[in-house]
């Protein structure tokens, strides 16, 4: 009756989707034969999605049952073969297509050993769908666990569906290693190769009159999908075949970050040149004629998890066109929930005990565990994931889970700086100051995510404590950053010696503050040392130096300086703090300012003071 024509009015009118409580099966046995098959079971997930979709168009769910056994009932003679009612379905549904042609994947049977998919798998489907059937943006970025499958679910299962329906004719896949790319061809080789899609799509894999090899799948319906490592390049990749040359389709970027990709600015901006300067470079933009589109642009996905706050994950999280899907293995505060466990902190206190043998502490924390489960048991994002099992990598390395499960490199690393100790300016200004030294950390730009200029002026007194007396961090042109420097050498006039970071302007700031100085009346005059050096040394291992300084008080803070005190109480590490600006100058004044020196003013006495 309704038929395909209803499916595919669903499509291009993009209708809004409403929320449908979905039918579980949980309670329902199927017959199922010696391969996991049961026509009864696939003929109820034929009936639930024609139902759902059917809802999707306005229908009441009564109304919606009537019309799916009405459609079931008309195509009884071709349910499941080719053009039949659920390749109709599966085109506008791409969870039915997953659930129904590659559910030996996903569905829990007696001869695999899938898990129960949760509400994040079906929300990310809902996710593609709007992307590839509906067509409603080209760009998204999925920010997932680890562990979460979402290499499964999106690079394979989206795979599939695309090339079923030749809606990619190239795609492109892009993961770390060459091992990754190997595997997800031979996945989605065998994703490809079951008895479902041959049914309806017919043999889609001929190694004799394709080319099939472990990064290369050709399909017999002129398409083709390909896997690469990210060092190897995919400048004009493209795939030819009888019908024409094309460029890909479809670019997935998955997981492409290693730990060296953060270690340094210099790494973390070779990969941000390498996805905007040749990945995005293959891919092609839509086609409109008469005011239509009759071509779609590529679609690009970024799939991973974030390794540090500026790295390519997170760039792209703020990149205008880019959608992002991002989700935690909990959706709560992991820090404050695990604090206020009272069951929680005596596990910590177990696993934490070095007297204790790893036989007997396993055995006591699971008994622990099981006595107390009712009170540490929490939701996660998906059934795999266990309350002890994540407890025990969030007390063993919080960091890690911060980042490979929570998705999130703000403030996940240990704050270095615990204890801050501060005093008014009165009680600062009190002190008799024996060294004044201004630390300089330029920054180059004035954009939002940029460095700031970092500015400290800082003493040593009599009594030994060392003072930052003023702490600015401020986004600053290079201009009024050198009209800077000479309102604060006029507002500490002990100041006698100015250290300047030369990585940014190369002494050029210096020789402008130097000019400054000399058409200045007040300043002229004034005695100052310039220490202009580059910066070579790893930031981790100096700022480090002034940890135990820090926190037990020997170098203090002006209190008035809230947003720069802010700043350096947030440093957590190079890899997991945005700006650093702060502590850094701090570190350069406290490590410098010993090692100073004073030339005593040459004091001329008369002879005739000393009686001669």
């Amino acid at each position: 009756m309704l038929g395909y024509k209803i499916f595919y009015n669903i499509f291009e009118t993009r209708l809004t989707r409403r929320e449908v409580i979905t039918i579980l099966y949980d309670d329902i046995e199927f017959k199922e034969d010696d391969e996991g098959n049961s026509d009864e079971f696939n003929r109820y997930l034929l009936y639930k999605y024609s139902t759902k979709q059917l809802i999707y168009t306005g229908l009441d769910h009564k109304q919606a049952e009537n019309e799916a056994q009405q459609l079931i009932l008309s195509h009884a003679d071709n349910l499941f073969g080719k053009n039949s009612l659920a390749v109709q379905l599966a085109m506008v549904n791409l969870e039915f297509y997953c659930q129904y042609y590659l559910q030996d994947t996903f569905i829990p049977k007696d001869n695999n050993t899938a898990r129960n998919l949760a509400p994040v798998h079906l929300e990310v489907w809902q996710e593609l769908e709007k992307m590839f059937i509906e067509d409603l943006y080209d760009n998204e970025e999925f920010i997932l666990p680890r562990g979460c499958s979402k290499s499964t679910i999106i690079n394979k299962a989206l795979s599939c569906y695309l090339h079923c329906f030749g809606k990619s004719r190239y795609t492109i896949v892009i993961g770390n290693k060459e091992d990754d790319a190997v595997q997800f061809v031979a996945d989605t080789r065998k994703m490809l190769n079951n008895q479902y899609i041959i049914k309806s799509f017919g043999k889609l894999i001929d190694k004799r009159s394709r080319t099939v090899n472990k990064q290369e799948l050709e399909l017999t319906n002129n398409s083709k999908i390909q896997a690469f490592s990210w060092g190897s390049s995919v400048r004009g990749t493209t795939y030819g075949c009888k019908d024409g040359i094309f460029r890909p389709s479809l670019i997935i970027c998955d997981d492409v970050l290693s730990e060296d990709d953060i270690l340094s600015d210099g790494a973390k901006e070779k990969v941000l040149n390498k996805y905007y300067k040749e990945i995005t470079e293959v891919g092609d933009s839509e086609v409109i004629r008469n005011g239509k589109k009759i071509k779609s642009a590529s679609k690009f996905l970024v799939i991973g998890t974030p390794l540090a706050p500026d790295d390519f994950i997170n760039t792209i999280k703020e990149d205008v066109t880019f959608k992002v899907f991002h989700r935690s293995v909990v959706n709560f505060d992991i820090d404050k929930y695990f604090e206020d466990n009272q069951y929680w902190q005596r596990y910590k206190t177990i696993l934490m005990n070095t007297k204790i043998s790893k036989e007997d502490k396993d055995i006591m924390l699971k008994e622990y565990y099981i006595e107390n489960k009712d009170y540490m048991e929490f939701p996660t994002i998906w059934e795999k994931y266990s309350s002890d099992t994540l407890a025990k990598k969030y007390f063993n390395k919080r960091t890690a889970f911060m980042q490979e499960l929570m998705c999130s490199c703000e403030n996940i690393g240990e704050k270095w700086f615990k204890s801050i100790r501060k005093q008014s300016v009165q009680e600062i200004e009190f002190n008799t100051f024996i060294k004044t030294m201004l630390c300089l950390d330029p920054a180059s730009t004035t954009g939002k995510n940029s460095d700031y200029c970092a500015f400290v002026v800082g003493s040593k007194a009599e009594n030994d404590f060392k003072y930052v007396r003023k702490g600015i961090i401020e986004k600053l042109s290079f201009n009024n950053y050198c009209n800077k420097v000479i309102k604060l050498l006029k507002e500490y006039p002990d100041i006698t010696h100015i250290y300047i970071e030369k990585n940014t302007y190369q002494g050029s700031d210096v020789i402008k503050i130097k000019e400054l100085i000399a058409k200045d009346d007040e300043l002229k005059g004034r005695d100052l040392e310039f220490i202009n050096e580059m910066q070579r040394k790893n930031k981790d291992q100096k700022i480090s130096s002034i940890v135990d300084d820090t926190n037990s008080g020997a170098i203090i803070f002006n209190k008035e300086d809230e947003q720069f005190i802010n700043q350096f109480q947030e440093f957590s590490g190079q890899n997991y703090t945005l700006h650093d600006d702060a502590a850094d100058a701090v570190a350069e004044f406290a490590n410098r300012i010993d090692n100073i020196e004073l030339i005593p003013k040459l004091i001329i006495l008369d002879r005739r003071d000393l009686g001669l």
